[in-house]
This record gives structure tokens, C-alpha cells and sequence, in this order.
């Protein structure tokens, strides 16, 4: 049996054919549309594709499984708001039914991507996880006996909006220190741009070719590797922000298993070791308790598409 799994993006739309064991064996990608009708015919086209390339009708799926950023009604299959795309109300699994006799399951981007990951990929075997993924925003997954989290309308899970620090920097929610504002790729640009402004002779600027607008996620942490201090400032306090929101989720879940994406996680062991090591320093948290692993996502850019096509086995 195969499903199909949609990964709505800002800029893209990424459709694939998934079978039961998570193994994508037909996809494509379209650039994203500028209204969501014009979406949606994208949408039954790219799905027509992928039947058609394999010899298949909609009869031959079990459904079809799409992640949505924004606030989703997943129950009702409706996208309430999703403002990079100017979608406000849109049924889009009712309108996705005009075109395909079958089930449409929809849900949060970062809530598939948790639940790709946990059946699929590096939390496969494990039945609790909880994953961040550090990327413009924190986006947030919760995974209790392998079975995905969503809350009430599926508007739980927002684990990047859970406060850091009472009364910090403001954030897009409207609340101020939120996690996302402390641990997201875009808050950590903001410190080293910072830090950099602070120090005119650190080794960072030369990493930018003294082009500040060039600091990215990697800058503070290559600097830090070199022994910069002002960078090791950065990373130390980077890791902090991030190990205690962790430890956050850690007393209220105790998972098994920490799942982290995004492109900061390419620093691998060198994050999570760090992490592991903050941690252990305190009793209620990590110490003294059952220590869930801290792994990197594997699934990358399709965990969208994978994690999409496994509600339909929810």
C-alpha cells in the first residue's frame, strides 16, 4: 500500500509517493503559487504525476497526507492561517477531495517532520520523542507511543513558544522570550552579528570577509572551532539557551529521545556533546534522571513528504 505526501513551503510545493515502510519512490517539486487555488490545481496535478509515472490510479493509495505550515485545524482539514502563502480559512482537504475520491489527512509542518523521524528516521525503535528544529522560527513535534501530539484543533505542540526568559525579546507570537527568539538560526545570526559589533578584531569578520549581512548559523560556531573567543562566547551562550529550553521540555515529557533539525544541526556531535555536557551538570533535568538521547534528524529535506504520508497510518 502507498500513501502520498505533500510538503507545503513557502517557495515549493514537494509531493512523493511513500510506501508503508517510509521509502519514497516517485517525488517532485513545483514552485509555490501565488493564490491557493492556483496551489491547489498545482497540487492534483504534481499528485496525477507521481499515480501516472507508476502505473497507478487513486484506488492503489491509502490516502493522501499533507504538511502545512501555519495554524492548522488538522481534524477539520482546514488551514486557518498560513501569512507567508496570504491563506486565511482555506479547506484544503475538502478542496484536495474535489479531485481524489480518498482520505486527506492534514497537520503542521514540524509536527510530520517529528513524525517522520520518529518512525522512519533516527528515533525509529523508540515510542517518546520530542523535536525542535532550529530553523527562521523553532518549530516544535511531540511523538507519545509513537503516535503524534497535535492538542486540541492541532494547535498544540508550539514548543517554540514556550517561554525562555520573562520579559526577553519580543517575538513574532506577540509574547516576549519565547524559546524561538533565543534558539532559532535567526536569533543565533542576531547574537553574532552582536558579538561581532562588539569585538571589531574577531576572526569572525574575516570568516564574512567583513561583510556583515554574510553572518550566518555556521559563522560563530567555525570561528569558535579556531579559538576565537568572541565566537566561543557566542557558542556557549547559544548552547545554554538551547540546553535549557531542552531540559524544559525534558521535565515535562521525560522522552526517550530528543530529536533536533535545522541547518545548525549540521555541527553534529559538536552540538550535541555540548548539550549533553550542559545538561549533566543538573539534577532536575538530565542528572540523577532517565536521560533521553539527543539525536540529529536524518530524514532532511524529505521528512516533509515522508512524515506527510504517515498520518495516513495515524
Amino acid at each position: 500500500m502507498y500513501s502520498i505526501g505533500i510538503d507545503i513551503g513557502g517557495m515549493s510545493i514537494k509531493a512523493g509517493l511513500v510506501d508503508e515502510n517510509g521509502k519514497i519512490l516517485e517525488k517532485n517539486t513545483v514552485k509555490s503559487a501565488a493564490t491557493a487555488d492556483e496551489v491547489i490545481v498545482n497540487m492534483a496535478k504534481q499528485i496525477n504525476s507521481l499515480l501516472d509515472n507508476r502505473g497507478l490510479t487513486v484506488e492503489n493509495i491509502k490516502g493522501i497526507g499533507i504538511g502545512c505550515p501555519g495554524a492548522i485545524s488538522g481534524y477539520k482539514g482546514v488551514v486557518d492561517i498560513l501569512p507567508n502563502l496570504g491563506w486565511y480559512n482555506v479547506p484544503l482537504a475538502d478542496r484536495i477531495k474535489e479531485y481524489f475520491d480518498t482520505e486527506v489527512r492534514l497537520s503542521n509542518d514540524a509536527n510530520v517532520a517529528a513524525l517522520a523521524e520518529a518512525l522512519y528516521g533516527c528515533a525509529k525503535g523508540y515510542n517518546d520523542c520530542i523535536m525542535l528544529t532550529l530553523g527562521t522560527g523553532v518549530g516544535g513535534g511531540i511523538i507519545i507511543n509513537k503516535k503524534l501530539y497535535e492538542g486540541t484543533e492541532c494547535k498544540g505542540a508550539e514548543l517554540g513558544h514556550t517561554t525562555l526568559i520573562i520579559d526577553g525579546e519580543q517575538c513574532t507570537c506577540g509574547r516576549n522570550g519565547c524559546v524561538e527568539c533565543y534558539v532559532s538560526a535567526s536569533a543565533l545570526i542576531r547574537q553574532t552579528k552582536a558579538a561581532m559589533l562588539s569585538d571589531r578584531d574577531s576572526m569572525m569578520w574575516e570568516c564574512v570577509s567583513r561583510d556583515i549581512e554574510k553572518v550566518d548559523g555556521k559563522t560563530a560556531f567555525s570561528c569558535a572551532k579556531q579559538g576565537d573567543s568572541t565566537a566561543e562566547n557566542v557558542v556557549s551562550q547559544y548552547i545554554k539557551y538551547l540546553s535549557e529550553s531542552l531540559m524544559n521540555m525534558m521535565n515535562i515529557f521525560r522522552p526517550e529521545v530528543i530529536i533536533l533539525g535545522g541547518g545548525i544541526c549540521g555541527e553534529g556531535k559538536y552540538l550535541t556533546d555540548r548539550i549533553e555536557q550542559y545538561c549533566e551538570r543538573f539534577h532536575y533535568g538530565y542528572k540523577g534522571s532517565p536521560k533521553p538521547a539527543i539525536k540529529i534528524a536524518e530524514l532532511g529535506n524529505d521528512a516533509g513528504i515522508i512524515g506527510a504520508a504517515a498520518l495516513l497510518y495515524q
